[in-house]
């Protein structure tokens, strides 16, 4: 009996140092599983979401490594037989003129119909209150579209999405409009990027596609630093493993709907690090650590090769830097299990 509860001693006082070892950090991935997650920090509280298909829900934390274990709650769920009622992805929540507004793609079923819609909620709480649809949120020419972003600039309101220019499949690429208001777009879209590039090009779905390679540009999301804007977009089909980051960017001051404003970089920014065993890292968001002083990267990935699109997918975050130039340094892609300091208070 002495030599059981002397064993009985020794794990729990390893158990009590390995905790207070650890305290204050975490390791990837954050869930077992979410594709496209969002986060946004507001009124001290982190908020994050992600692509649940079927349904849209939110999570609320102080602390982003303690996300597993944070409450979260289904805030929509849209009504059957609609053209929007189901394969609802990336949706991303945004506080705006004093009220929530959550956007996301959506569709009845065909993935053709995919088209970008809107809710919006006056509570202060986005856990709380009434969640009212809004509608569809597009432009004049109502092609295909997913993957929606909205951000502020020099007092205008923009929204940037991936989409077709006609109405086949074959290629996504990068467009942007002006706002109206949260749910109205007031100009025309203009596109501002397309796969040039070979790593931009992954793709390859057989010789009886047409055509045999699907370019993608898609995931659009804003960076801001000092004057100057990045826009981080993810590229190449996500079914395979090069699924990856790319990067164009701009002035603040800059006509942000003249696509001649926007330079592409001939790399990626962030890829797949087989070392690390990190694959398909992308569909990436961006927040700022609670104090304000750390800027963070949250993108989902795949733990093994060839897992492609699917619920393998899971969130994963990590704390980035910048170079001299004032652009955005991402490293590469964490391992599993390495322990990281989490965002600072």
């Amino acid at each position: 009996m002495k030599k059981l509860l002397s064993v009985l001693l020794t794990v729990l006082l390893f158990n009590t140092a390995f905790a207070q070892t650890h305290k204050g950090e975490f390791t990837n991935p954050l869930l077992h599983s979410g594709a496209d997650p969002w986060v946004i920090f507001h009124g001290g509280y982190y908020y994050y979401t992600n692509s649940m298909g079927s349904k849209l829900i939110l999570y609320e934390t102080k602390n982003m490594a303690d996300l597993k274990s944070a409450p979260n709650k289904t805030i929509w769920t849209p009504p059957a037989g609609t053209m929007y009622s189901k394969e609802l992805w990336a949706p991303e929540l945004h506080f705006i003129n004093h009220k929530w507004y959550m956007y996301f793609a959506a569709d009845d079923g065909d993935n053709d119909h995919h088209r970008i819609y809107v809710l919006e909620n006056p509570s202060a709480d986005p856990m709380q209150g009434d969640w009212t649809f809004k509608g569809k949120v597009g432009d004049e020419t109502n092609k295909w579209a997913i993957d929606v972003s909205v951000f502020e600039n020099k007092g205008k309101l923009y929204m940037i999405w991936a989409g077709w220019e006609g109405d086949k499949n074959g290629e996504q690429d990068i467009y942007i409009a002006q706002l109206k208001n949260p749910w109205t777009i007031g100009s025309k879209r203009v596109k501002i990027s397309s796969p040039k590039y070979d790593w931009e090009k992954y793709g390859d779905l057989g010789e009886k596609s047409n055509p045999p390679h699907v370019n993608v540009n898609e995931g659009p999301e804003i960076l801001k630093h000092g004057n100057r804007l990045f826009l981080i977009y993810s590229a190449s089909g996500c079914w395979t493993d090069y699924y990856a980051l790319g990067m164009l960017s701009t002035s603040a001051n800059k006509n942000l709907l003249d696509s001649a404003s926007w330079a592409k970089s001939d790399t990626p920014v962030f890829k797949q690090s087989i070392a690390n065993k990190v694959y398909a890292p992308g569909h990436n968001s961006f927040f700022k650590s609670a104090d304000g002083k750390q800027d963070w990267i949250i993108y989902h990935a795949n733990s093994q090769p060839g897992q492609g699109c699917g619920k393998e997918r899971s969130p994963r975050m990590q704390q980035f830097m910048w170079n001299k130039d004032g652009s955005p340094n991402f490293g590469m892609p964490v391992k599993e299990g390495v322990y990281l300091k989490a965002p600072s208070q």
